[in-house]
């Protein structure tokens, strides 16, 4: 029986770190890249758990092994991954409803994957339900970046609400910048 839920253990943290280690863009094919989808940043144990500690992540799990997760990001978590900040300094100069970005409490998807052999069961759009109920009361929305080539990630995030606001170049990717506001 899959259990979604909000993280508790280090040995969750543990799970999400294997999942997104053999989804990274570097492990995979251009095939599995194309079909597949991929997480493009890779953390640390540690790194995991100060995110944790400003707000859980969301893990999907059968039994002990985590299948999916969703990284929980605040404005406070910006400076643990360095390769992130870029990210949350984009989003800050735009703007929103006619406000910039930086007014809005928001929360950040830091990553999602859902294990290969679990796709299409419904558990990333279970794991978004999850995600929104618990944050929806205390920030304004969601937000991410998805690189434009990760066609299956963009197309899952589309079809459970959110939408392209932004989207910009740099040195590694094209990319485009997705919220979902909960109001």
């Amino acid at each position: 029986m899959i259990q979604i839920k909000l993280t508790e253990t280090e040995s969750e943290l543990r799970g999400i770190l294997e999942l997104q280690k053999i989804n990274l863009l570097s492990e995979l094919s251009d095939s599995e890249k194309s079909e597949q989808g991929f997480v493009t940043v890779q953390h640390s144990l540690d790194q995991l758990r100060l995110m944790h500690n400003l707000e859980p992540h969301v893990v999907a799990k059968e039994g002990d092994k985590v299948i999916g997760y969703i990284l929980a990001m605040t404005k406070e978590s910006k400076n643990l991954v360095s390769v992130l900040v870029p990210m949350f300094e984009q989003f800050d100069c735009l703007i929103y409803v006619e406000k910039l970005l930086s007014a809005y409490d928001y929360m950040v998807i830091g990553q999602i994957c859902v294990d290969k052999a679990y796709r299409g069961q419904g558990i990333f759009d279970k794991m978004y339900g999850i995600y929104r109920s618990t944050f929806s009361d205390r920030y304004d929305f969601a937000i991410t970046e998805i690189a434009l080539s990760n066609i299956r990630s963009l197309k899952a995030h589309q079809r459970v609400g959110f939408n392209v606001i932004h989207e910009f170049d740099d040195t590694t990717q094209n990319w485009a910048i997705v919220l979902l506001d909960w109001k």
